[in-house]
């Protein structure tokens, strides 16, 4: 009933006809989803570019891993073969 009388009052104020209402909300709908487009195009784009510095990150901790095994207990701190320093 409410939509009913607001169309009554509100469309003959905009609206010439059924055509130009449909154009408009054609417009309208067209806009929303180009807009929607728009939105997922940029989405897209940011997720490749984080997906390359991804990739990127994980690369470099592979190489890091294929590297041979260096021991780091001979430091100072584990007690091992330490030099003392020379007096003199």
């Amino acid at each position: 009933m409410l939509i009913n009388t607001m169309f009554t009052l509100v469309f003959p104020l905009f609206f010439d006809n059924q055509m130009s209402f449909l154009s408009v909300t054609l417009i309208v709908v067209g806009l929303f989803f180009a807009t929607l487009l728009v939105l997922g195009v940029l989405k897209s784009y940011k997720l490749k570019k984080e997906n390359d510095r991804l990739e990127a990150l994980n690369n470099a901790a592979e190489e890091e891993s294929e590297k041979p095994y260096r021991d780091f207990t001979e430091g100072h701190l584990y007690g091992g073969n330490h030099q003392e320093p020379k007096k003199g």
